[in-house]
């Protein structure tokens, strides 16, 4: 005697069921928390670093970050995936200015809440080197001197040169100038051997009239 097949009645609250179950698994393997400690680092005029960690055992793949200025309601998004990394450079940043940033990870199911907001304020350029120590110098600033430096020596190299050419020049001329007497003179006397030749028994030649 054969056994009797499950109703559709019964069968479809087990398929709802099932399911439900299966969402929920996962939903709760793809779930990210927001991240922690988010932080900004080495704040310039014109730039900052903000750094973040996650909780352990996140599947996380990439990051999302927005910027905003305070009290306007502009943002810069910046997103990045397939990386590790816990930490983001901020660009071109006006100084003296107030911004607010949310971290936010990426993972193959989606991204997580964002994290707690972050305010902070660029300095002014007039407070940054105020703070800087007279003996502090930043690779940066040693690279600009090497520069001017090697600019000034091709600039005095150039004008020496030039110096050298305009001397020359004016020796030159000079020695020219003073061969002009002798040649003048020369000239002269050529012209009047010329002019006045010699009878053949010493006297001048005279037309017979």
């Amino acid at each position: 005697m054969a056994k009797p097949g499950l109703s559709a009645a019964k069968l479809l609250p087990m398929l709802v069921m099932g399911f439900f179950v299966w969402a929920s698994s996962v939903k709760a393997d793809t779930l990210l928390s927001a991240p922690l400690n988010v932080t900004i680092r080495d704040l310039e005029v014109n730039s900052a670093m903000v750094t973040w960690e996650i909780l352990e055992g996140d599947p996380v793949i990439g990051f999302a970050i927005t910027q905003q200025k305070k009290d306007v309601r502009m943002l810069r998004f910046i997103q990045e995936v397939n990386t590790t990394t816990r930490s983001c450079a901020l660009w071109d940043l006006d100084e003296d200015t107030e911004y607010i940033v949310h971290v936010q990870s990426i993972s193959m199911g989606g991204s997580s809440p964002p994290s707690q907001p972050v305010l902070f304020r660029t300095p002014k350029e007039s407070e940054k080197m105020a703070s800087k120590s007279p003996d502090e110098v930043t690779m940066e600033e040693v690279g600009q001197a090497q520069l001017r430096a090697g600019e000034l020596i091709i600039i005095v190299v150039v004008l020496v040169m030039w110096a050298g050419v305009i001397a020359l020049f004016c020796r030159q001329y000079d020695i020219i100038k003073d061969n002009e007497p002798n040649n003048n003179k020369d000239k002269a006397k050529n012209s009047s051997e010329c002019s006045t030749p010699e009878h053949p028994q010493g006297g001048l030649l005279r037309s017979n009239v």
